[in-house]
């Protein structure tokens, strides 16, 4: 057995397996990355027990609970841990690191194995989230690349990571395109703190004296807030503009926006949302499109009367070395041509 003083966040990493024994609302509202739930209590156990805390005392909710906790552990060793073999190590937290995770670790204890309670429990990690953007984002060399609407830019980055660059993702950790057309068929944007969870898993393991390639992205991604230092640090960093043609560009949403067919209503409803922006007429004249599926008329127009305005207007307004900015050429934005982009902007100075 190693030592049993409570873990730190900076050690997870040594331990097999890290358990999260909140109940399912809170492991899915946020958790630290690679842990797997076991809840001591569930959705409604943790109701009942925080009922009877508040109206019988803590007396009466740990009786009940006691009960609850022991039954949910028992499950937990004929279920998820019964196939652990003797030297298993877990590391087990809750909210913070309190009464939930301490029973776990003293039955886990009591089978045999060398299990661990994570110091502060999940509240420990977010300050650890928390700082890791606040120390690390400002330190970053970060690359911002720049382009209107449907010129590949989440494409690109991609590329980049596949080619060995370090990236932050901001859309795939906000599951958003970051556009007014931007929400994801089937896919829910996470919470706040999951957002900053993920960015500062990624954060957490770039090197600081190799370039960091980043979207430009607004302040906002849907419904999300990227973070201020993160944001801040964005817009002070050196631009790489990748061109394209509106051809090009054209064509690229139509492949990459394609989905938006799929769901004419939607689509209609979320333009919409655009009336105060462009008028009666003009958003009459999308919405007809939309309801008949014409999406290349509908594209086009968008471009035109709506994102290229709004990308002449805002990088030189929120970035701040967009006067020095690098250009980078892309013939075309097939997969083919966006790898090439991605070369070009490894070997610029």
């Amino acid at each position: 057995m190693s030592p049993r003083g409570p873990v730190s966040v900076l050690e997870r990493h040594t331990f097999d397996t890290l358990i999260d024994v909140r109940s399912p609302a809170e492991y899915a509202l946020d958790h630290i990355p690679g842990a797997i739930n076991c809840p001591a209590l569930d959705n409604e156990e943790r109701h009942i027990v925080g009922t009877l805390y508040k109206q019988q005392g803590a007396f009466e909710a740990r009786r009940v609970g006691g009960a609850m906790v022991a039954a949910n552990i028992a499950r937990h060793l004929r279920e998820r841990f019964a196939d652990q073999p003797a030297s298993w190590r877990p590391l087990v937290y809750c909210w913070r690191g309190g009464m939930r995770s301490s029973s776990v670790v003293q039955w886990l204890r009591l089978v045999g194995w060398d299990a661990q309670q994570l110091a502060g429990g999940y509240k420990a990690w977010r300050r650890h989230a928390i700082t890791l953007l606040e120390t690390i984002c400002p330190q970053l060399p970060l690359r911002v690349l720049c382009g209107p609407t449907g010129s590949a830019k989440t494409r690109i980055l991609h590329a980049l990571a596949r080619q060995g660059a370090q990236v932050i993702d901001l859309e795939g950790c906000a599951r958003h395109r970051g556009s007014v057309l931007g929400t994801l068929p089937g896919v829910t944007q996470p919470s706040q703190t999951a957002f900053e969870t993920l960015l500062a898993q990624q954060v957490e393991g770039l090197d600081t004296s190799r370039p960091v390639y980043v979207e430009a992205e607004s302040s906002r991604i849907g419904r999300l807030t990227v973070p201020m230092p993160l944001i801040r640090h964005l817009r002070a960093s050196p631009c790489i503009e990748i061109q394209a043609g509106t051809s090009e560009r054209l064509a690229f949403l139509l492949r990459d926006y394609a989905h938006l067919g799929d769901d004419r209503a939607a689509l209609v409803q979320t333009l919409g949302t655009m009336r105060e922006l462009h008028g009666q007429q003009v958003i009459d004249r999308w919405q007809a499109w939309a309801a008949e599926g014409a999406l290349q008329p509908l594209f086009a127009e968008l471009m035109a009367l709506h994102y290229d305005p709004l990308y002449a207007r805002s990088q030189s307004t929120h970035l701040y070395q967009w006067a020095q900015r690098q250009p980078v050429q892309a013939e075309n934005l097939t997969d083919e041509g966006i790898a090439r982009v991605a070369q070009d902007i490894l070997v610029l100075p």
